[in-house]
């Protein structure tokens, strides 16, 4: 959407992920790329075809713990993906039978393990960690949730405010094709910026994040959010993504 053809067509803010669920909600943006928990929680149009999501390990959310999964009680979480910490719940509770207390803390994993059993670590954060360098348990929760459950872990998706038109999804599937045939200028131009290898840029982009998605990607998303209202959040809704664009729309990336 910066470098290709639907440079145009959007009015681009860019925030994280949790900050973009909130701009929808407030009204300062019409689209955006929201956690996938936000659908439980507001009342938003997905878009369909493209987001973020995972058939295996993801590399980038690193549940780390200083005890066995089973014997955890305090969990110091990134906050700025919800839900990367909804998934945590669902893991610990599901798998391992524990619900512990989350508490909210920026993302150093030394002061984190000082105040809590577990860290849940996402994004540039976990990237530049090597989880076999760490002396601790780490679970990488892409692998952990396809291994519960069969099916793809769905993190983010394209999103409308309800009251606006069905959105076209065309543009949003053209803009990540492009991005895909992008991988290699990608990774050489922005590695440097997060601190990793521009090899492991590449192959994280190509290997672990998938940003197509199709049925087998929304039932696991489904299965999700039915598992995430156990916390709590009230259920998805969702219709077909067909119809207009519209114009002046304000998208959060």
């Amino acid at each position: 959407m910066l470098h290709g053809e639907q440079r145009e067509l959007f009015d681009l803010s860019f925030a994280i992920p949790a900050e973009c669920a909130d701009r929808l909600e407030s009204g300062l943006a019409d689209i955006g790329i929201v956690p996938a928990v936000e659908l439980n929680r507001q009342k938003l149009e997905i878009i369909r075809g493209a987001g973020i999501a995972c058939h295996g390990p993801v590399r980038s959310i690193f549940l780390i713990s200083k005890v066995p999964y089973g014997e955890i009680r305090k969990l110091a979480a990134d906050s700025t993906s919800r839900t990367s910490v909804a998934l945590s719940r669902v893991i610990l509770s599901r798998k391992y039978g524990v619900e512990p207390e989350v508490r909210s803390h920026a993302p150093h994993l030394p002061s984190m393990l000082e105040h809590a059993d577990a860290a849940l670590i996402i994004g540039d954060a976990a990237l530049v960690l090597d989880p076999a360098d760490l002396p601790f348990h780490v679970l990488d929760l892409g692998a952990e949730w396809v291994q519960l459950t069969g099916l793809p872990m769905v993190f983010a998706v394209w999103a409308a405010r309800a009251e606006l038109p069905a959105q076209d999804p065309q543009p949003f599937l053209d803009s990540m094709r492009f991005g895909l045939g992008h991988i290699a200028d990608i990774a050489r131009l922005e590695h440097a910026k997060v601190g990793v290898s521009e090899e492991l840029a590449r192959s994280y982009l190509k290997d672990n994040i998938v940003f197509e998605l199709g049925d087998r990607e929304y039932a696991g998303l489904k299965t999700f959010l039915q598992y995430a209202s156990e916390l709590g959040i009230t259920a998805m809704q969702e219709r077909p993504a067909e119809g207009r664009p519209v114009e002046g729309r304000r998208v959060s990336v």
